[in-house]
């Protein structure tokens, strides 16, 4: 039970990392200074996907399954296991793909201009 507890809530911390790095970004037209822990995650992110990086969730999910008996992630990862044939055509992983950078660089355009426009509103101190 308390391997699958831990499969289950690396599943569930994978699945609000994706959607952070995807939309998180948007915090920062609220709260600047989130743009960047966002930053940080995207960064990541990209380096998993497109470099290859490890995801220490995907191994951790993966050993609790398969250590409370279950199969565990497939050779593709967390995405693949997922996502991929699941919630989209895996034909279409890379428009996904370039779907969620398009999302992420509007949200840090968004962030940009807003950050500018408050700078620019900013009364000016007199020395």
């Amino acid at each position: 039970m308390g391997y699958l507890l831990v499969a289950e809530a690396a599943m569930a911390v994978h699945f609000a990392f994706i959607a952070y790095v995807v939309c998180g970004g948007f915090l920062a037209w609220r709260w600047p200074r989130a743009v960047w822990p966002h930053l940080a995650a995207a960064a990541y992110g990209l380096g998993v996907t497109v470099i290859g990086w490890l995801c220490p969730l995907t191994w951790l999910e993966h050993w609790g399954r398969t250590n409370a008996g279950q199969q565990g992630l497939d050779a593709g990862g967390f995405i693949s296991h997922y996502l991929t044939g699941v919630v989209y055509p895996a034909e279409h992983l890379r428009e996904i793909q370039l779907a969620a950078a398009a999302t992420v660089a509007l949200s840090w355009l968004g962030a940009a201009l807003l950050a500018r426009r408050r700078t620019a509103h900013r009364p000016r101190s007199t020395p």
